[in-house]
């Protein structure tokens, strides 16, 4: 699968796509502005670039996500481990729980995920 990376304006643009699409482009300028400070112009910019790169699509002026948002998140969390952690999974965690505690139900859940993960 070909690595899908956002850098931070484009996720924070992404995310307002997810969360209003199917959006109408001149929606989306007028959520860029009130949410972002973007500038139409800005916005269309984006747009164009994104739907270039495959993320979204704008079809007579109605734009959609191409890539869920998991899949990007997925990609950006293995980009941390990979690049601060050596791609130690266990030393992100150790690193990430160092200075907080975990509810039961935090735990449990992470315990369940663990055990999915090695079935």
């Amino acid at each position: 699968m070909e690595e899908k990376k956002l850098f931070d304006g484009e996720y924070r643009f992404m995310e307002l796509v997810w969360k209003n699409e199917p959006v109408r482009s001149m929606e989306l300028a007028r959520l860029c502005l009130d949410q972002l400070g973007w500038k139409k112009s800005t916005c269309f910019t984006v747009l164009k670039k994104l739907s270039q790169r495959g993320f979204v699509r704008n079809e007579n002026a109605v734009v959609t996500a191409m890539v869920k948002r998991d899949e990007v998140q997925r990609q950006e969390s293995k980009a941390v481990v990979d690049k601060s952690f050596g791609g130690s999974l266990p030393a992100f965690v150790t690193a990430f729980l160092s200075d907080r505690k975990l509810t039961k139900e935090e735990a449990e859940e992470l315990r369940t995920m663990i055990e999915k993960a090695v079935e």
